[in-house]
């Protein structure tokens, strides 16, 4: 069935939504902490490994997802499985290292090569709304957030907040759904395209070549900076909005809508700066806008002293709000333009190659950006983390800084290309 909603967005979205469930970390890694008696500090590498394997695993397997999309699929399938399964067997044994190798490791690897699987095949179905296609796949796995949520709290506390149980259901629901979607993906007939399966010897070859053609290029090093920055930043202030919201006096209640609300955004930036870029004649041009955007609301709540007074100004605690919705829908933004941007300057004969390579940059950024944050925050204002408004404004000087660089990056690195540049090949 030639298709493009059936074999390109459908299986893409059911993909994206499954593995974009790593973003629910929040919700139940207090009780993983609590069940194996462990910090909530030493569970959090789980996900700074989960984040680190997809980032490096899309740019080791970028040339498979190039070659073949339904291995590459399989793979994701059957590794993301894995991992929500063996991670619900780690908490039942109440061992931290078995939790690190499926839910940072196994799963890292099925997050990876399922996010790039559907992303060339989707600018394959909709050539002329590039933008737009891919924003739809990854705002299914910035959609993952607010959809799987509440469905992971309705189990945990029907399971006496044991995460076990929920990562057993929620590992076969996501089996189910991937392998629908694996079935359903595929690029359109009349693209055609030559690979050589080739053995050990010749993937370690065009992995090396994929990594002298993308970090010898300035463009591509430009791109992979602003990139960076731009997850570093996200994840530095995500990591941290709900105690932000509760220093700026909000109630737990509104904390969690507005944890819903912040999902929505994430997911919006991804699909609507994205499909935005369509129209325009440089795609660079978002980027410029998403890092402007974020210093003018990061600078203002820094001049205001806006999260350590929000308490005591509702119009400051707005600002905050505001702040992290923009956050949210810059950091979706980002990964949406990215694979097209990179089609626009490298043509779509490689692109899962190159976009792999690109991802290298979320595997350092998840390994930085939360981290960074919460040394700050623990080193910094009244070091403590469970309320310390000043520690979480100083992460901001942070941010500010390297939203300036990548602006630098964006304008200085990566040229301009207008819709009559653009490879397609």
């Amino acid at each position: 069935m030639e298709n493009k909603w059936v074999r390109g967005a459908i299986p893409a979205l059911l993909l994206h939504c499954s593995i974009g469930t790593v973003y629910c970390w929040s919700t139940f890694s207090g009780e993983i902490a609590n069940y194996i008696g462990s910090t909530p500090s030493a569970v959090g590498w789980a996900f700074s490994l989960a984040i680190f394997f997809l980032g490096m695993s899309a740019a080791f397997l970028g040339d498979v997802v190039e070659k073949n999309i339904h291995r590459s699929s399989l793979i994701a399938t059957v590794c993301f499985t894995a991992g929500m399964l063996g991670t619900g067997l780690g908490i039942l044994l109440k061992s931290l290292p078995l939790i690190f190798l499926f839910y940072g490791c196994i799963m890292g690897i099925g997050l990876g090569t399922g996010y790039l699987s559907p992303v060339k095949t989707l600018m394959l179905w909709f050539k002329d709304k590039k933008g737009l296609a891919t924003g739809l796949a990854v705002a299914g796995f910035g959609a993952a957030k607010a959809i799987a949520t509440p469905i992971m709290q309705f189990i945990l506390s029907k399971f006496d907040n044991n995460p076990a149980p929920m990562f057993f259901i929620m590992g076969a629901v996501y089996c189910v759904m991937m392998f629908i979607g694996h079935i359903l993906l595929k690029k359109p007939s009349d693209w055609v395209e030559q690979h050589s399966e080739g053995g050990i010897k010749e993937f370690f070859n065009t992995l090396g070549n994929n990594f002298k053609t993308s970090f010898g290029n300035k463009t591509f090093v430009g791109i992979w900076i602003m990139f960076y920055i731009n997850i570093t930043c996200g994840l530095a202030l995500i990591s941290q909005e709900k105690q932000i919201f509760t220093a700026v006096g909000l109630s737990l209640g509104v904390c969690a809508t507005l944890g819903t609300v912040t999902a929505i955004a994430n997911a919006a930036g991804r699909l609507g700066f994205s499909a935005w870029a369509d129209t325009l004649k440089d795609r660079n041009t978002i980027y410029k806008l998403i890092f402007i955007l974020s210093i003018a609301f990061t600078g203002a709540t820094i001049l205001t002293q806006g999260i350590k007074n929000g308490a005591d100004s509702i119009i400051l605690a707005v600002l905050c709000v505001a702040l992290l919705i923009m956050v949210n829908a810059g950091y979706g933004g980002g990964f949406s333009n990215v694979p097209t941007l990179l089609s626009d300057h490298f043509g779509m004969g490689k692109i899962s190659s190159v976009h792999g390579m690109c991802l290298s940059a979320w595997a350092f950024a998840g390994l930085t950006g939360n981290q960074v944050a919460n040394l700050i925050v623990t080193h910094t204002g009244t070091k403590e983390t469970k309320n310390n408004p000043v520690g979480y404004q100083n992460v901001l000087y942070f941010t500010i800084i390297l939203y300036v660089i990548a602006l630098i990056v964006c304008c200085v690195m990566v040229p301009k290309i207008n819709n009559k540049e653009k490879k397609e090949n």
